[in-house]
């Protein structure tokens, strides 16, 4: 059976032969002179040797102090570096926050650097995915979900209600005769997002009867995917207005009437009911909600 290291006679060794004094070795450890005596005494008795000769001015390491000292010096400097690297991360706070990829591009990772300069001590990571979270098992923290705000069991807050506007590629336009009228929209090829519910909702909202050609045409799993479709010429297109901002911006998307509204989903806050409790939750929920307000 292996027998436990004296390392606080080890470490008494290490200071005496660094400082070639019990007294100033003491002092460093924050104990008696007399302490220090007693653990060197025990290590070599220990060892069955001495380790350190008594000199007019001071002590001095023996041929067999010598030989190891370097090396404990250095094993009790990475202990301490290690140590140093624990307080670290015990003091560094993580939060993983999950959201769709076009959110996540198009407005929450813009403005995350004010987030970072805020609580500096708060290290974000960000998940970009549609799929369906469990929170506590996928270790989520806070979610930022698209959709109707039903999520059993959960602590849900309504961030914002996104502004659609329908686009599309400046040659698809150019290929078509002007629309005057949202009706206008349903002669030709419209995109939709996985619910094929937006264009039907927009139509109805601008005074247009029901009719099947409002949820016909390709539908797409996230509105990344949707605005890439519309910057391909392959239709019009009902996105956030938040989200193509850019395209739009840099000439790649036009908006073809200006006849916004808002979605009918919205953006939620989603967290674990238990999570609020943790400050770098709170800060991070409490900030996107301010920003949500300074958007709109």
């Amino acid at each position: 059976m292996a027998t436990s290291l004296p390392l606080l006679a080890l470490r008494c060794f290490v200071e005496v032969g660094q400082r070639g004094s019990i007294k100033h070795a003491a002092h460093a450890l924050s104990v008696t002179p007399g302490a220090v005596s007693q653990q060197i005494r025990l290590l070599e008795d220990r060892v069955a040797m001495a380790l350190f000769t008594r000199e007019r001015s001071g002590l001095r390491l023996t041929e067999a102090g010598a030989s190891v000292h370097p090396a404990l010096l250095q094993a009790f400097e990475q202990m301490q570096e290690a140590m140093n690297s624990l307080e670290a991360i015990k003091s560094r706070q993580t939060l993983t926050v999950s959201t769709v990829a076009t959110f996540a591009a198009s407005w929450l990772v813009p403005r995350l650097g004010r987030f970072n300069q805020r609580h500096p001590h708060i290290e974000v990571r960000v998940e970009a995915t549609s799929a369906v979270m469990d929170l506590r098992r996928d270790r989520i923290d806070v979610a930022l979900r698209h959709g109707l705000g039903v999520y059993p069991n959960l602590h849900v807050t309504q961030l914002m209600a996104p502004v659609l506007v329908p686009v599309a590629s400046p040659a698809f336009m150019a290929a078509i005769p002007r629309l005057m009228e949202p009706q206008d929209c349903l002669n030709f090829a419209l995109l939709h997002d996985s619910d094929r519910a937006d264009w039907a909702l927009w139509l109805a909202a601008h005074g247009v009867a029901k009719d099947p050609r409002a949820e016909r045409g390709t539908a797409f799993e996230d509105d990344f995917l949707l605005i890439r479709a519309a910057e391909a010429g392959q239709g019009l297109a009902l996105v956030a207005q938040e989200h193509a901002r850019e395209e739009i911006a840099a000439g790649r998307l036009v908006q073809v009437l200006d006849k916004p509204w808002p979605a009918r989903f919205a953006y939620y806050v989603v967290t674990r009911p238990d999570a609020m409790q943790r400050d770098e939750v709170k800060a991070f929920v409490e900030w996107v909600m301010e920003q949500a307000q300074g958007s709109i």
